[in-house]
C-alpha cells in the first residue's frame, strides 16, 4: 500500500462508495500487490485480499482499475439482499461511475495546475508573461489586476484531530484547507478578490487584488504614502483587512492562525517579491511577536533590519519609516544631530542652536509623524539605521552616476 499515490486511493474511495450504494453490495479495491486500499468494511483495508472475509470467492466480481501507470481491481461480493448480481449489471455500474471520477479528476487536475500556476508565480519563475497570463485566464485566474500576498500559516489547525480509520491523514488535511480556502474565499465576497493555493505544511497563499477600489472597506484618509511608489501603498488598509481576515479565520477554525503580508510590487514578477516580503514578515514575526497576529514588515521594529536578507528590501523600509518627516528637512536635521550627539538632549539643543523645550518639541513632533519615538531604544535603533540606509543608499546613487 505505501506504493499506492494518494490520488489513486482518493479515487478508488469515490468508486467504492458510490458502487456499493448502487449494487447493494460490499466493495473493496485492491493495488496491484492485491492489498486492500478501500472497503466498505474499513477494518480491511491495509489486508491482504486472501485474508478478506467479504464472501467467498466464487461469488466475487473482478473488474480492472487502471489509473495513469497505477493498476488494481474493484472486488464486489455478493449482494446483502442474497440476489445474485449479474456481471453484466455490474461492469455496467463501475463503467458508469469510473467514467463519473474521470471527469470529476479533471477538475482536480484543473485545482492542480492552478495550485502548480501560482507556486511558479511566487518563486519567479515567469520566462514570458503574455504566456503566463494565457495560461491564468484559462484556469480561472485573473492577474490583470494589482495583487499582494497574504501568507496564512494555519498548521494547528490542519493537524487538528486528523486521525480517522475512514480516510487517510492527507485527504483530511486537503478537506481542511479547502475548508480554509473557502473561509478567505467567503470573507473577501468574491474569488477573483482572492485567488488561493494551498501551499502544503498548513499554508495557504492569498493573491489579494491590492488597488484602492479592493482595499477601500479597511482605508483611511491617512494611508497616503507619498513619494514611496507603489511598494508602500495601500499597505496600511491591507494590514487592517488581513487582521479582519484573522478573527474570521480564528473563529472559523477555533485554532491559532499567523498571518504574513507583503507589499504589492508591480507586474507578474512583482508577486515573488510581495511573496519574499510576507514570508520574511511571518518567519521573523511569528518568532519575535508571537501568534494570533498578522505581521508585516513595518511593524517588526529592530528584527527586520536584522532578520531581513536583502538589502533593497531593508532600504525600502528605511525610506518608508522616515518618510513622514521628507517635507520637514529641519525635522531630520534634528533626527541626525541627536543621534550624532549620542541622544543627549543639552548636547543636541546646543549644536542646533535651539532652546532644550524647542528640541524637545521637535523630538514628540517626529514620534507623531513616524509613530517610532527616538527617546526610546527601540525605536532609535530603528530610526538610526534607517538614516544610515538612506545615506549608503544615496552615496551609493551618485557614484555610480559619475563618468
Amino acid at each position: 500500500m505505501s506504493n499506492t499515490s494518494i490520488r489513486f486511493i482518493q479515487i478508488a474511495h469515490q468508486i467504492t462508495a458510490k458502487t456499493a450504494a448502487l449494487l447493494c453490495a460490499p466493495v473493496c479495491i485492491v493495488n496491484d500487490e492485491e492489498i486492500i486500499i478501500t472497503s466498505t468494511e474499513p477494518s480491511q483495508i491495509g489486508q491482504s485480499l486472501d485474508c478478506n472475509q467479504l464472501t467467498s470467492q466464487e461469488n466475487l466480481i473482478r473488474i480492472p482499475l487502471t489509473h495513469n501507470i497505477e493498476m488494481g481491481e474493484i472486488i464486489i461480493g455478493q449482494s446483502y439482499s442474497h440476489e445474485a448480481i449479474p456481471s453484466r449489471l455490474a461492469h455496467a455500474v463501475v463503467e458508469l461511475v469510473i467514467n463519473q471520477e474521470i471527469s470529476q479528476n479533471h477538475l482536480l487536475s484543473q485545482y492542480d495546475l492552478r495550485n502548480q500556476l501560482i507556486h511558479d508565480l511566487l518563486q519567479g519563475c515567469i520566462k514570458d508573461e503574455i504566456i503566463t497570463l494565457r495560461q491564468a485566464k484559462q484556469l480561472g485566474v485573473d492577474l490583470t489586476q494589482p495583487r499582494a500576498v497574504i501568507l496564512v500559516d494555519a498548521l494547528d489547525y490542519i493537524r487538528q484531530n486528523n486521525s480517522s480509520k475512514y480516510q487517510s491523514i492527507e485527504i483530511a488535511r486537503k478537506q481542511k484547507t479547502q475548508f480554509l480556502i473557502n473561509s478567505i474565499v467567503s470573507f473577501f465576497h468574491l474569488p477573483s478578490n482572492a485567488i488561493c493555493a494551498d501551499l502544503g505544511e498548513g499554508k495557504v497563499c492569498v493573491l489579494k487584488a491590492s488597488n484602492t477600489k479592493n482595499l477601500d472597506p479597511w482605508a483611511n484618509s491617512s494611508d497616503a504614502a507619498d513619494g514611496l511608489g507603489t511598494s508602500w501603498a495601500n499597505l496600511s488598509a491591507l494590514k487592517r483587512a488581513a487582521d479582519a481576515l484573522l478573527l474570521r479565520l480564528r473563529n472559523d477554525t477555533k485554532a491559532s492562525i499567523n498571518i504574513g503580508i507583503g507589499r504589492y510590487h508591480p507586474g507578474l514578477q512583482g508577486l515573488a517579491q510581495s511573496y519574499e516580503d510576507a514570508c520574511a514578515a511571518l518567519s521573523l514575526g511569528t518568532r519575535f511577536q508571537g501568534w494570533n497576529r498578522v505581521h508585516c514588515l513595518a511593524e517588526l521594529g529592530i528584527a527586520a533590519f536584522v532578520g531581513i536578507a536583502n538589502e533593497d528590501t531593508k532600504i525600502d523600509l528605511a525610506k518608508y519609516l522616515l518618510s513622514p518627516l521628507d517635507r520637514d528637512p529641519e525635522l531630520l536635521e534634528t533626527l541626525d544631530v541627536f543621534f550624532s550627539e549620542n541622544c543627549c538632549p543639552s548636547s543636541a539643543a546646543k549644536r542646533l542652536s535651539i532652546h532644550r523645550n524647542t528640541l524637545g518639541y521637535r523630538l514628540d513632533k517626529i514620534a507623531s509623524l513616524t509613530g517610532l519615538d527616538p527617546r526610546k531604544f527601540d525605536d532609535a535603533v530603528q530610526m538610526r539605521l534607517s538614516l544610515l540606509l538612506r545615506l549608503l543608499h544615496t552615496e551609493s546613487s551618485h557614484s555610480s552616476m559619475r563618468p
